[in-house]
């Protein structure tokens, strides 16, 4: 077996992402998700190591002793990373000549031969899942009897082999919690809206829903949801309590966790016998009954992707959502004490000035725990990447999702609404929702009720002011 090193490169000041996050770029509050992607092979190969460089706050020189002596090097990498990732990638090959070094990611699943003719210190990029693609490769096979990679042969020729065939059986999956105590230190790990230290995981890969704009799906996990077996997600959970003994939260990554809702809730139950606080991410169309059976089991927090408050939007980004469901799903959830953060996207299809305006209306009237705003970010092998493209909205030649700083830039634009327009929609959203008397005496009551909740808001207060001001600057 090759001695591995699987790395999520240092990047810049206030990464937020991750081989664990959709987006790469600094958020208005700093974050850090667990790089469960990359966790999850180096739990396939004995003797691994994972460096998670950012939220360690690791440099290329704390980095470079473990490269020196590896023999293949894993680097997780994205569109907005790409760049700088190769940079890392010829520092490693010029320190380590001999060493292979493979690239992950959604970025290179579905840009293989570009992503390689662009990186010309890297030997193979892996597409699709690529746990057991990786395993193959330590374990010594030769590139052309791997599937689901493509390389460069020793005349400098790309060659692309079959795809791998997609893994149905998920419980053949070793536990991540194993990487993640041998090589992380969980208080590393911060995310506003959930209790810290928490730890995270997949119980499964894929989501049912076709939302034109979400990049997972699209390129690595699919539109089935394949999952683990309650049973196999329970002797996890058992083993992240006795090695994480600090843990305050616990949170499920899956895309959607409540797309299958009697597995949901046999989950749940389970996790009530624990008494684990726990979190998830769910469409906005969970019943109110199985709300209840969540709840009752230590569910906590809901993360879920409103987008737009505008009906025609959801239907131009294939959503599958109605509004009034929306409606009625946050005031259950209300009315039963689960919080809410809720993600809006502004920039998508058919967006205009009065779109924006509905909305933050809508926000301001469901009223989540917490938000978050993103620009509209159309990655590559997504249906919004090609649908811009198509229709003039995205110019391919400078797609730059974020500027060098970090900071997410608006890439689409319309007739009727300019990237500047988008831009400066994000920052009125949040003033709106956030700068209104309802909310901040929300706010100061929690704030009065936990000395350590005043401690966290201030400090998001002081991280999101200085967000604006970069945004301003760049």
């Amino acid at each position: 077996m090759m001695k591995t090193l699987f790395l999520q490169p240092p990047s810049f000041d206030g990464f937020d992402g991750g081989a664990g996050s959709r987006y790469q770029a600094r958020r208005e509050i700093r974050s850090f998700w667990f790089p469960t992607w990359l966790a999850q092979p180096a739990a396939l190969i004995p003797g691994s190591k994972l460096i998670d460089a950012p939220p360690a706050g690791l440099t290329m020189k704390d980095v470079m002793p473990h490269a020196r002596v590896a023999e293949l090097v894993i680097i997780h990498t994205s569109t907005p990373s790409f760049a700088n990732d190769v940079k890392v990638a010829a520092q490693i090959r010029a320190e380590n000549p001999g060493v292979k070094i493979g690239f992950i990611g959604a970025k290179v699943a579905v840009q293989a031969g570009e992503s390689l003719e662009r990186a010309a210190p890297v030997d193979f990029v892996a597409r699709n899942e690529f746990d057991f693609t990786i395993k193959e490769i330590a374990e010594g096979r030769p590139f052309a009897e791997v599937d689901g990679i493509s390389w460069r042969n020793e005349a400098g020729e790309i060659v692309h082999n079959k795809d791998r065939a997609t893994l149905e059986d998920m419980n053949s999956l070793p536990f991540v919690a194993d990487v993640y105590k041998r090589d992380l230190r969980v208080e590393d790990y911060f995310i506003g809206y959930l209790m810290h230290p928490y730890v995270s995981l997949y119980t499964g890969r894929g989501c049912k829903s076709r939302c034109t704009f979400c990049l997972w799906p699209q390129t690595v996990g699919g539109h089935r949801y394949r999952t683990r077996s309650v049973e196999h997600v329970i002797a996890e959970v058992k083993q992240i309590q006795r090695d994480f003994p600090q843990m305050r939260e616990l949170f499920f990554d899956d895309d959607t966790f409540t797309d299958n809702l009697p597995r949901a809730e046999a989950i749940a139950r389970e996790l009530g016998k624990l008494g684990v606080t726990w979190s998830c991410n769910a469409k906005a169309n969970v019943p109110r009954d199985t709300l209840k059976v969540l709840r009752d089991n230590g569910l906590r927090l809901l993360l879920v992707g409103y987008e737009s408050g505008n009906q025609q939007i959801l239907h131009n980004i294939k959503k599958g959502m109605r509004v009034e469901v929306a409606k009625q799903f946050t005031k259950d959830c209300h009315e039963l004490g689960i919080k809410i953060h809720g993600t809006f996207i502004l920039g998508l299809p058919g967006e205009t000035q009065e779109t924006i305006r509905e909305t933050i209306d809508f926000a301001k009237d469901i009223n989540p725990h917490t938000i978050q705003v993103s620009l509209a970010a159309p990655y590559p092998g997504t249906f919004l990447y090609d649908q811009a493209v198509e229709n003039g909205w995205l110019d391919a030649t400078h797609a730059e999702l974020i500027d060098d700083h970090g900071i997410q830039i608006a890439p689409l634009h319309y007739p009727h609404l300019t990237h500047t327009e988008i831009f400066d929609s994000v920052e009125t959203f949040y003033r709106q929702f956030y700068f209104r008397v309802p909310k901040i005496a929300s706010i100061v009551g929690e704030m009065v009720r936990s000395p350590q909740m005043m401690k966290r808001r201030l400090r998001e207060g002081v991280e999101f002011f200085q967000f604006l001001r970069e945004r301003h600057a760049a």
